[in-house]
C-alpha cells in the first residue's frame, strides 16, 4: 500500500472507553489564568544593565573624568550607536531618563545624583538597596528611588570613598568621608548593618544660608543677631549647643561671619563644612588612620599645632573628645573670641558634657579645676533644637558666670517662649528675659553698647 494511501485511510480518533480517564473541567479562575498575558519582562531594566556595562567596557581608561562636559559627549556618541544597533524605539522622555541613568552610574553616584542636586532636600538616607529616605524641611521622608542590588550600592560606596584613598570592607566595615562637594557621609556595612550597606548623606549647601533666611524661618530674632555680632565682635568665648541636625553648624558659621577682617581665624573640623567669608583663614581637617593604621591626626594634635599658629580666633567645629581640655586652655589664655559646637540637650548638659570630655583627654584632673576652668573659659552658650514641627530654632541663650562653691553659676539671656501651634507649625518667640549680661561691660569695653530694649530692660532704670 502507497504511502499517500495508508495516511488517507487513517483509522478516525478513537472515542474515549470508560478506561480513559476524562481530564477535569477546567474552573474559572484557571481559565483566567491561561488566558491572561505572561508578565512583562523588565526590557528598560536589562537594557539600560547592556548599556551601562557596553559604555564602561569601551570607555577610554585614559579620558579624564573631571572633564564632564568632555565626557559627556563621547558617553552620548556611544548611547547614540548602541540604540541604533540594537533597534530600540524609545520615547524623548525615555531617551532622556535613561541617557542621564546611565551618565549617573558611569560618572556619578547612581540613583542618589537626582537626590543630591534637588536644592530642598538636607539629608539622604540609604538603608539597603530597596530602602532610600530623604529629610526636607525637617521631616523625612520616603522616596521612589532605589538600588538594584547590596552589590549596586557597594559600587558606589567604591565609588565615594576610592578617591579619598579609603576602603570599605569587613576588615574596616564604617568609614566617614566627604564628597567632592563638601557633603558629609557615613557609610556602615554588613556585618555590623544587618539591613545591607547604609549610607548617610549630610548634604553641603552650595548657598549658605543667610541672616535674613533664618530671620524669616523664626530660628533667629533681629535682636539676638545683633546681640550675637556684639559678643563676637567684643570677642567673648562662645559654645553652640545642641542635638543632631539642630542647626549648629549653620549658626555657627553665621557668628563666624561677624568676626572682624583682619584677624587670623584658624577652623579645626573633622570633615571641613564651615564657609567664612574673610580673607585671613586656615582651615584644618583631621585625618583618619590609613589601611595600615597609620597616619591619623586627631582633633586635638590639630587644636595643639594650631596654638603654634599665631592664631586671633580657633574655631573648633564641634568638640567630641579630649579636644575639649585643650579648646579650653586656648580660650583662657588669651585665645579670645574662639567658637565651637557640642552635642547636648540644654546648656547645663553642655557644661556637664565638657565636663565628660575633658576627662577624655586623660589628664588626671580633679572636678573643680575641671570646672573652673570651663567657668573661667565660656562666656556665652547658645542652644538650638529640632522643634516636633522640623523647624529648628533658638531656644535659649545663657551666660555663665563664674563659679560659687563647687556649681558653675549660669543665667538665662533669652528664652524660646512657645505660644501653641496653628497649622501644624509651632508658635514661639525668642524672648529676653530682662537680665542684662555681666559680661555687658567686656562688651562696652569694646566700645559696642547695645540698647537695654534687647534684654527686655525697662529704659527709665537708665535715664
Amino acid at each position: 500500500m502507497s504511502l499517500l494511501k495508508r495516511i488517507g485511510t487513517q483509522p478516525p480518533p478513537t472515542t474515549p472507553t470508560s478506561s480513559t480517564p476524562t481530564p477535569p473541567t477546567p474552573t474559572t479562575d484557571e481559565l483566567r489564568r491561561r488566558q491572561a498575558p505572561p508578565p512583562p519582562h523588565d526590557t528598560y531594566a536589562d537594557l539600560k544593565a547592556r548599556l551601562q556595562q557596553k559604555i564602561v567596557a569601551e570607555l577610554d581608561p585614559k579620558l579624564d573624568l573631571s572633564k564632564q562636559d568632555q565626557v559627556r559627549l563621547k558617553i552620548q556618541e556611544m548611547f547614540d550607536a548602541f540604540l541604533a544597533q540594537e533597534e530600540v524605539v524609545l520615547s524623548r522622555t525615555e531617551r532622556i531618563r535613561l541617557f542621564e541613568e546611565v551618565v549617573a552610574e558611569v560618572l556619578g553616584l547612581g540613583p542618589l545624583e537626582k537626590l543630591l542636586e534637588d536644592p530642598t532636600i538636607d539629608e539622604i538616607m540609604v538603608n539597603g538597596p530597596r530602602n532610600i529616605y530623604i529629610e526636607r524641611h525637617g521631616k523625612i521622608e520616603r522616596v521612589s528611588v532605589r538600588f538594584e542590588s547590596d552589590a549596586h550600592v557597594m559600587r558606589i560606596i567604591d565609588r565615594i570613598v576610592s578617591p579619598l584613598g579609603r576602603r570599605v570592607d569587613e576588615s574596616q566595615p564604617y568609614v566617614d568621608a566627604r564628597l567632592p562637594d563638601g557633603s558629609r557621609v557615613n557609610i556602615i556595612i554588613p556585618p555590623l548593618s544587618i539591613i545591607g550597606p547604609t549610607i548617610t548623606i549630610r548634604k553641603f549647601a552650595k548657598k549658605p544660608f543667610t541672616i535674613d533666611d533664618l530671620i524669616k524661618r523664626g530660628t533667629f530674632t533681629p535682636e539676638f543677631i545683633q546681640f550675637c555680632k556684639a559678643c563676637v565682635e567684643a570677642k567673648l568665648n562662645i559654645v553652640i549647643s545642641g542635638g543632631t541636625g539642630s542647626g549648629k553648624t549653620t549658626t555657627l558659621n553665621i557668628l563666624s561671619g561677624f568676626i572682624p577682617e583682619g584677624e587670623r581665624i584658624i577652623t579645626i573640623e573633622n570633615a571641613a563644612e564651615l564657609q567664612l567669608r574673610q580673607e585671613h583663614v586656615i582651615s584644618l581637617e583631621s585625618r583618619p588612620p590609613n589601611i595600615e593604621g597609620r597616619g591619623e591626626v586627631t582633633m586635638r594634635d590639630l587644636v595643639i599645632n594650631a596654638l603654634r599658629m599665631r592664631p586671633d580666633r580657633i574655631i573648633v567645629g564641634e568638640c567630641r573628645g579630649g579636644e575639649a581640655l585643650d579648646m579650653l586652655q586656648a580660650m583662657n589664655t588669651g585665645h579670645e573670641g574662639s567658637m565651637t559646637t557640642i552635642h547636648a540637650n540644654s546648656p547645663r548638659d553642655a557644661i556637664h558634657r565638657l565636663e565628660t570630655m575633658v576627662l577624655m583627654a586623660g589628664m588626671d584632673l580633679p572636678l573643680r579645676a575641671i570646672r573652673e576652668q570651663i567657668a573661667g573659659a565660656i562666656d556665652l552658650i547658645i542652644q538650638i533644637a529640632r522643634m516636633r514641627d522640623g523647624t529648628r530654632k533658638v531656644v535659649e541663650v545663657t551666660e555663665v558666670q563664674g563659679m560659687e562653691g563647687d556649681v558653675i553659676v549660669t543665667q538665662e539671656i533669652f528664652k524660646f517662649e512657645y505660644a501653641g501651634m496653628k497649622d501644624g507649625q509651632i508658635l514661639g518667640k525668642l524672648k529676653p528675659t530682662g537680665i542684662r549680661p555681666k559680661f555687658m561691660e567686656r562688651i562696652e569695653a569694646a566700645n559696642i553698647f547695645l540698647p537695654p530694649q534687647i534684654f527686655g530692660v525697662d529704659t527709665r532704670f537708665f535715664v
